[in-house]
């Protein structure tokens, strides 16, 4: 990561613009801070590419752009890399960012960059049209900086996806465990599909009844997982239900776009969050000897 990072502080230097690509459905949990670190260093302005929105809750994204578009140096917008017509705008959106390059003596040299799994790759192959990026479903599939053309006056750098090394929040790393950034060797999926529960209990009651079939009535995020397993006959040996199959069933239909469109947090509920973890210091503090 260390290597990473300065192999990526240098890049930027002679980059016109940064193409951050995020997770609609969790845009700030995605967000890896040291990116956005390097680029106000070099200030460079930056498109923030709010990806998979097709998948995220369209009233929580339409937030995240005004959130975003009244930062200063950034346009954000919400696509779906899997779709040619979203992939169209996003070139001349970085030349609406540096108006100033994008000629033959002068092309338009860009930066994607984001943290595993959020589709860099997928948006690099749609940019190029052909297959010239590795694309998976696990996370870290981007090992080294490739150097594409996108013609005569725009090229374009793919950078490794980078996870910072200590996450701030513990929901953030929920969040990110949720939406597969991260590995499954780095989590416990009964765990990590209890935090959805909880969240999808709270937020989209009406998607889980719609999607296993039993009421909602007084049910938590553990409840969910166990009613998950029985509606879907896990059982393991002994007649006990097969809860770790009900999780990676919860968090397979989450990531898929199966329960329907769910965004993990918005700008409120960050700000709630922030604000609760910070009260929550201070307290800790207060009671120390």
């Amino acid at each position: 990561m260390t290597l990473a990072r300065k192999k990526a502080a240098e890049t930027m230097a002679t980059t016109d613009v940064v193409i951050e690509v995020l997770d609609a459905r969790l845009p700030e949990a995605s967000r890896n801070p040291m990116i956005e670190e390097l680029r106000l260093h070099r200030q460079r302005p930056c498109l923030k590419i709010l990806n998979k929105a097709d998948l995220a809750d369209p009233v929580a994204t339409s937030a995240w752009l005004e959130f975003y578009n009244a930062q200063k140096n950034v346009k954000a917008v919400a696509l779906s890399c899997k779709k040619a017509s979203d992939v169209a705008k996003v070139t001349g959106q970085c030349q609406l960012l540096a108006s100033h390059r994008g000629t033959h003596l002068k092309p338009l040299r860009m930066m994607i960059m984001g943290i595993p799994n959020v589709g860099k790759s997928t948006l690099i192959n749609a940019l190029i049209k052909r297959r010239v990026a590795k694309v998976g479903d696990e996370p870290a599939v981007t090992k080294a900086q490739q150097r594409v053309d996108l013609g005569p006056t725009m090229t374009l750098i793919d950078t490794p996806g980078m996870l910072w090394p200590k996450i701030q929040h513990p929901s953030d790393g929920l969040m990110l465990a949720a939406s597969h950034a991260v590995g499954r060797n780095a989590i416990i999926d009964e765990e990590v599909a209890t935090f959805l529960a909880d969240v999808l209990v709270e937020r989209y009651p009406a998607l889980l009844a719609a999607r296993y079939g039993f009421a909602m009535d007084g049910i938590d995020g553990v409840g969910v997982i166990s009613a998950v397993a029985k509606r879907r006959g896990f059982v393991q040996k002994g007649g006990e239900p097969d809860l770790e199959k009900a999780a990676i069933t919860l968090l397979q239909d989450y990531r898929s776009g199966a329960l329907g469109r769910i965004s993990l947090e918005t700008p409120q509920t960050r700000k709630t969050m922030l604000a609760t973890e910070l009260a929550n210091a201070k307290l800790e503090k207060d009671l120390e000897p």
